[in-house]
């Protein structure tokens, strides 16, 4: 069973629940004071606007009770997914180095971007081939990713980017760049390939009925 995270403004809880069941998962809320049932064998930390994003987009979050769960089942092998506000929360709590902050832009930004599949070779990504183009929606205020050089340089070196900005012909360009990303990075690994985190919603291009499967195949990775 699939545990979406419901912390308090989380508001993509119940569009992941319905992604991850028109794919065959079992998945169900769990709010983030309660622990995590005990047939957990994946977590979703879904977007929205934890605590209202006060002080920074996750950082409240992250020292919710539950995220000491979370840590303990990553021990235990069980993967997870942070998506946009999650992807936050994941930066925040350390499963994933860098941090997202206030877009270059300065403005929440509501559109469909092109990605660029860094690494195939990952359980996020396995439905993909490496160079492929996909679409998906970003949402948020808070997406610009950054990281000192030393990590930059780690996660490339380890093949640890998953997905780039870029244009419709796969061109990683400043242009295709929707919020200022460093070196265009719209999702990474955690230490290992079990944690992954991304800016855009592949919840959101994931059901046929809304004209985009792009997404389907991040989800997927639960099940590999």
């Amino acid at each position: 069973m699939i545990a979406v995270i419901q912390f308090g403004g989380s508001n993509c809880d119940r569009d992941a629940v319905r992604a991850l069941s028109d794919l065959g998962f079992e998945a169900e809320r769990v709010w983030h004071e309660d622990p995590l049932p005990e047939n957990t064998t994946g977590i979703m930390l879904p977007g929205g606007f934890s605590y209202g994003d006060y002080l920074r987009g996750g950082a409240m979050a992250a020292r919710s009770p539950v995220m000491n769960a979370v840590r303990d089942a990553i021990e235990d092998g069980i993967p997870v997914l942070g998506v946009c506000n999650g992807a936050q929360v994941g930066c925040e709590s350390g499963l994933t180095p860098g941090a997202f902050t206030t877009n270059a832009s300065a403005r929440f930004q509501c559109e469909r971007v092109y990605l660029r599949v860094e690494n195939a070779d990952t359980p996020w990504t396995s439905a993909y081939e490496e160079g492929e183009v996909i679409e998906l929606p970003i949402a948020h205020g808070e997406g610009r990713f950054e990281i000192d050089d030393e990590g930059y340089e780690e996660l490339e070196s380890e093949n640890r980017i998953l997905f780039r900005y870029c244009d419709a012909d796969g061109n990683v360009t400043d242009e295709a760049n929707p919020n200022g990303s460093r070196g265009n990075v719209a999702g990474i690994l955690g230490e290992n390939e079990s944690i992954a985190v991304l800016m855009p919603h592949p919840e959101r291009a994931s059901l046929p009925t809304l004209g985009n499967t792009d997404g389907r195949g991040v989800l997927q990775g639960f099940g590999n």
